[in-house]
């Protein structure tokens, strides 16, 4: 981390955490972070579900809701971004405040609820993004909406045509009753629509299934047996978590899911269990809790084919992404391999 960014991060942590958030997406627009352009190497360039990535590194879904960073964020060192949560109408979210950092934990809990500008202003900044890594986009459903499972479909069906991938975002804790539809026959008939509109594109784009790590053993079986049915393209293993245990936060108690340092272990077992359940088939992004190059190694380990990073960042600033890149290379190599893809799953019996 340069001085100037420990400044600003400084200066950031002194005001409401959300606030901090825009000025961050603010400061990128303006050209005031560090963009060190890709990186990649032999052994980082890796391919997922179709996609060519520079490095196995990703920005995870909630940073760039509305599409509006993206450029930047196309030379800040990622090998893939998501951005999003897109409903198909714009919506508030819910009431602030609604983000909270949980400094001594490293965590962050937020109950945002979807809150975006809707599927048309962020279809037409994607349709005009520069060329460079892929980017995809989560799909969400209006709060309000008689029909969540149409809502994601609806918003491929806009968005599509200006995608890399798509993801099907069923674990939000915010949105009363979605995560009902992680529920084996609910998901099955929502996959089966997202696929149909999918396979309607003009381009094939991969789509994946982002899950919550707060699934019981059954759950996540019935789950992993959809997923293996359904035609997707893989998993993101996790969202955030309503699970409070260790904490020591003072708004440890706020409502909302949990991100960050103490979402690690939950997300990697998890991960790994899906790994073993869906027996290496599926593609699977490991994220939860990922704040160092040794943290994105076990994921890998664990059974990623490629990580993501958010809430690191509030805390070790844009820098973090290089940072676990290049530290990620050199694991490889310390360890012999000559591809992300050669080291997928190598310890995944550590979290089982």
């Amino acid at each position: 981390m340069t001085p100037i960014e420990r400044l600003g991060l400084f200066a950031l942590h002194r005001i409401d955490p959300e606030t901090a958030h825009g000025l961050s997406l603010r400061a990128l627009q303006m050209g005031l972070a560090p963009l060190p352009g890709p990186v990649t190497s032999a052994r980082l360039a890796t391919r997922v579900a179709g996609l060519d990535l520079p490095n196995p590194l990703g920005l995870a879904a909630g940073f760039d809701k509305n599409a509006e960073a993206v450029g930047p964020l196309m030379r800040a060192g990622f090998g893939f971004l998501e951005v999003g949560a897109a409903t198909p109408r714009a919506q508030e979210g819910n009431p602030r405040p609604r983000l909270w950092r949980l400094t001594e934990d490293r965590g962050v809990i937020n109950r945002f609820g979807f809150n975006n500008q809707g599927m048309e202003p962020i279809a037409a900044r994607l349709a005009a993004r520069p060329a460079g890594v892929p980017v995809g986009l989560n799909l969400g459903a209006n709060k309000d909406s008689a029909d969540h499972a149409a809502d994601f479909a609806r918003v491929l069906a806009h968005a599509g045509p200006h995608l890399d991938f798509a993801t099907v975002n069923v674990s939000s804790p915010n949105t009363e009753k979605l995560r009902d539809l992680q529920g084996k026959a609910a998901l099955a008939a929502l996959l089966a629509g997202v696929i149909e509109t999918r396979d309607g594109l003009a381009r094939r784009i991969p789509v994946f299934l982002k899950i919550a790590p707060d699934l019981a053993p059954e759950e996540l079986a019935d789950v992993a047996e959809v997923a293996l049915g359904s035609g997707i393209d893989g998993v993101i293993a996790t969202n955030t978590t309503l699970g409070r245990e260790g904490l020591k936060s003072a708004n440890a108690g706020q409502q909302g899911g949990l991100s960050g340092a103490p979402l690690f272990e939950k997300s990697t077992r998890v991960l790994a269990r899906l790994s073993q359940l869906t027996d290496s088939k599926l593609p699977l992004i490991g994220v939860g809790g990922i704040g160092s190059a040794e943290q994105a190694y076990a994921k890998i380990r664990a059974g990623a084919s490629a990580v993501q990073i958010y809430s690191a960042m509030v805390y070790q600033g844009l820098s973090l992404v290089p940072q676990i890149a290049r530290g990620l290379d050199a694991l490889l190599a310390r360890d012999g391999f000559a591809t992300v893809a050669e080291a997928v799953g190598t310890g995944r019996g550590e979290w089982l």
